[in-house]
C-alpha cells in the first residue's frame, strides 16, 4: 500500500507542453495568415502524446527525442506543399546546377514570416514566466477542432434545380461526385477526334509553325506587366481560356502533338495513340513535311524522346550549332530563338516542299535560366527581361515571314506557366500541382500572306478550350484555303470544340467543377478545394 501511494503523485503529475508551446503557437500564427492547412486530429494526438505523464527520466527523454521527427513530419503535412516523396520521385532534380539550387533555397525564406516568428519567439520567452502557455495552446487546439466540425448541409453538391437567381454556393463536392464527373469527362473525350479533309486539288500551299514556349501563362504576364504586349497585339486570333492540361514540359509537348483527339489522362499519354490523334501525321497525309526544332538539347527528362515517340523526326539542328544566348537551369546551353528560327527559315525557303509543318520548342523562359554576358560569363536575368527579349525576337521573325511573301500560319502554344509568384501550396517556380494559374496559357495564331485585314486587336475565342480546338482550327484553315483569295478567319472560329478544365501531372489532378477548383494528390483518395488566394 505504501509503494502505491508513493508512486501516485508521479503518475498524476501531468507535464506541460514546455518548448512545444512555441511549436503550436507558430502553427496558430500560420493558420491565421492562411499559410497552413491545419490537420486537427493529428495535432491533437501529438499534443496528447506530449502531455501523457511518464515515470522515469529516461522515458521522458526518449519521448522528446521521438517527438522531434514526428513534429517535423506533422508540420510538413500541415503545409499546402505536395508530399515530400514527390520531390524524391523527380530524377531531374539531380541535374539542377548549383546556382539554381541556391536560388530555389532562397525562395523558402519569407522575410515577413521570419519577422513575425521572431516577434512570436520574443513574446513566448517573455510570457512563459507569467502565463501557463500550455493552457493557451490546448485552448487553441480545441478552438480549431470546433471550427473544423462540418456545418449542417456542408459538403453537399448544389442541386442542378436550384434557382438561377440564388447566390452561388461554393460547398465542397464529395469524392464520389468528383470521381464520377472525371470518369465521364474522359469517356466523352475518348470519342472526340478532328476530321481532317481529304487532300484538295485546288489548295493554296501554306506552312504551319507551332511555337511551343515553356513557362508562359497569363498569370505570369500579369505578374510582370506584360499582359498587353506588342507581339500578342499583332496576332489574328487569341484563345482567352485555353487550358494546357498539365504543368510539365514533356506531357505538354505530347498533348500538342496529339491535339487531334480529345483530352487523354496523364497515364494515357505514355501509351500508344491512334495515328488519327497525331496532328502532324494528319498534316503529313495532306502533304506537309514534318520538322522538329529546339533551342536546347532536349536531353533533360528525355524531352526529345517524348517528341519522337509521337512519330516526329529528330531535330534538324542542334543547340550547339549556335552561340549561347542563355545557360539553362541544368547548366546546358540555350540558343537564341531568333537565331534558330531564322536559320531554319532560310533552309525552308530553299526547299522544294509545298507544305512544311514545324514543331519548335523554346525554353528561353524556363525558371533558373541565366543570360550569357559579352565576356562569356552569365548573370541572373529576371522573367520580364527574358520575356521582352523573346517577344522581340518572335516579332522580328514574324517580320521576316511577312517579307517572304509565303503563306504561313504561326501558332504560339505555351506548354504551361512559370508559376512566378507561387501560392499557398507551391513555392515560386514549383509546378507539381497544375493549378489554373499555371495551366491557363495564352494561345494565339497569326495568318501571314492570307489576305487578312489590318485588325485593331485580335479576334477572341472566349469559350474554355484546349488542344482539340487548335487541331480543328488547323483543319478548317486547310479546308478554307481553296480558290478563295482571303481566309475567312471569323467564320473558322465559329463553334470550335470546347473542353472542360481538367489538368494532371503524375502527382496531382485538378478539376474545375461548378466554378470551383478541386485537387487530388497522388496516393490520396480525397479531393479537396484548392485554397483561394487572398488579395
Amino acid at each position: 500500500m505504501t509503494n502505491t501511494t508513493a508512486t501516485l503523485p508521479v503518475l498524476a503529475r501531468w507535464p506541460g507542453l514546455g518548448g512545444w508551446n512555441l511549436y503550436f503557437l507558430a502553427k496558430f500564427l500560420l493558420v491565421a495568415l492562411g499559410m497552413l492547412d491545419f490537420q486537427v486530429l493529428p495535432n491533437l494526438l501529438f499534443a496528447a502524446f506530449l502531455l501523457v505523464p511518464l515515470p522515469g527520466t529516461w522515458l521522458r527523454v526518449a519521448r522528446q527525442l521521438l517527438a522531434v521527427p514526428i513534429g517535423v513530419a506533422l508540420f510538413y503535412q500541415d503545409t499546402w506543399f505536395p508530399p515530400f516523396s514527390r520531390l524524391l520521385a523527380q530524377p531531374g532534380v539531380l541535374d539542377f546546377s548549383w546556382d539554381y539550387l541556391l536560388e530555389l533555397l532562397g525562395r523558402f525564406i519569407n522575410w515577413n514570416l521570419v519577422g513575425a516568428l521572431a516577434l512570436l519567439l520574443v513574446g513566448y520567452l517573455y510570457l512563459r514566466h507569467w502565463l501557463r502557455l500550455s493552457t493557451l495552446s490546448l485552448l487553441g487546439l480545441v478552438w480549431l477542432a470546433i471550427g473544423s466540425l462540418p456545418l449542417p448541409g456542408a459538403g453537399q453538391v448544389p442541386s442542378a434545380t436550384a434557382s438561377a437567381t440564388a447566390e452561388p454556393v461554393h460547398a465542397s463536392a464529395d469524392n464520389a461526385t468528383l470521381d464520377s464527373w472525371l470518369e465521364q469527362f474522359f469517356t466523352r473525350e475518348q470519342a472526340r477526334v478532328t476530321a481532317f479533309p481529304a487532300p484538295k486539288a485546288d489548295e493554296q500551299p501554306f506552312d504551319l509553325l507551332v511555337i511551343n514556349i515553356c513557362s508562359l501563362a497569363w498569370d505570369d504576364l500579369s505578374a510582370v506587366g506584360l499582359r498587353d504586349n506588342p507581339l500578342f497585339s499583332r496576332l489574328d486570333v487569341i484563345f482567352d481560356q485555353f487550358n494546357s492540361a498539365t504543368s510539365y514540359s514533356g506531357p505538354a509537348a505530347i498533348r500538342v502533338l496529339r491535339a487531334s483527339c480529345g483530352q487523354s489522362s496523364h497515364a494515357g499519354l505514355y501509351q500508344g495513340a491512334p495515328e488519327q490523334c497525331l496532328l502532324f501525321q494528319n498534316l503529313a497525309k495532306l502533304g506537309f513535311q514534318s520538322n522538329t526544332l529546339l533551342n536546347h538539347s532536349g536531353h533533360f527528362d528525355n524531352f526529345i524522346g517524348d517528341i519522337t515517340r509521337q512519330q516526329m523526326p529528330q531535330p534538324g539542328m542542334r543547340n550547339t550549332d549556335f552561340p549561347r544566348a542563355l545557360v539553362g537551369f541544368d547548366g546546358s546551353p540555350i540558343a537564341s530563338d531568333l537565331d534558330v528560327l531564322r536559320r531554319w527559315w532560310g533552309q525552308r525557303k530553299g526547299s522544294a516542299a509545298e507544305h512544311v509543318s514545324l514543331f519548335y520548342n523554346s525554353i528561353s523562359l524556363h525558371d533558373g535560366n541565366r543570360i550569357v554576358t559579352a565576356d562569356g560569363g552569365t548573370r541572373v536575368a529576371d522573367y520580364a527581361t527574358r520575356a521582352n527579349r523573346l517577344f522581340g525576337e518572335l516579332g522580328t521573325f514574324l517580320d521576316e515571314l511577312e517579307r517572304s511573301g509565303r503563306r504561313v500560319v504561326v501558332a504560339i502554344v505555351p506548354e504551361h506557366g512559370a508559376a512566378l509568384h507561387g501560392d499557398r501550396m507551391q513555392l515560386s517556380g514549383m509546378r507539381e500541382i497544375p493549378t489554373p494559374s499555371i495551366t491557363h496559357v495564352p494561345v494565339g495564331l497569326k495568318f501571314i500572306g492570307m489576305g487578312q485585314p489590318a485588325r485593331i486587336e485580335p479576334l477572341r475565342v472566349t469559350a474554355p478550350t484546349s488542344y482539340l480546338a487548335l487541331s480543328e482550327l488547323v483543319s478548317r484553315v486547310y479546308a478554307g484555303l481553296g480558290q478563295q483569295q482571303a481566309l475567312d478567319v471569323p467564320g473558322l472560329l465559329t463553334d470550335l470544340p470546347t473542353t472542360e478544365q481538367v489538368a494532371e501531372t503524375s502527382g496531382a489532378q485538378v478539376v474545375n467543377y461548378q466554378g470551383r477548383s478541386y485537387m487530388r494528390l497522388q496516393g490520396q483518395p480525397d479531393w479537396q478545394p484548392i485554397p483561394e488566394e487572398r488579395p
